[in-house]
């Protein structure tokens, strides 16, 4: 398994936005094949995102997937590009 992490600082309303279309987050996470699992972490100065998935261009895809998702949607949000961190999952119960 791989998860791609994406922290998106200085942007607190961003976690309330992603929740409120849940929906069109999950057909463009999910939709990728070998997803696993998505969370959603609110943080205290912005939103944290985890994608699993099956192997590491499901991981790198979802990142890809997300930003794009992001540019085309939530352009008034002035969100900037977030700190991406993929790798294999090593321990996981």
């Amino acid at each position: 398994m791989y998860a791609s992490v994406r922290r998106y600082e200085g942007n607190a309303g961003l976690a309330d936005e992603l929740s409120s279309r849940a929906d069109e987050v999950r057909i463009v996470v999910g939709g990728i094949p070998g997803f696993r699992a998505y969370y959603l972490l609110r943080t205290g100065d912005g939103v944290t995102t985890v994608s699993v998935f099956d192997d590491e261009a499901g991981a790198a895809e979802s990142t890809r997937a997300a930003g794009a998702w992001v540019a085309e949607n939530l352009a008034d949000m002035a969100i900037a590009p977030p700190q991406v961190t993929t790798g294999e999952v090593a321990l996981s119960f």
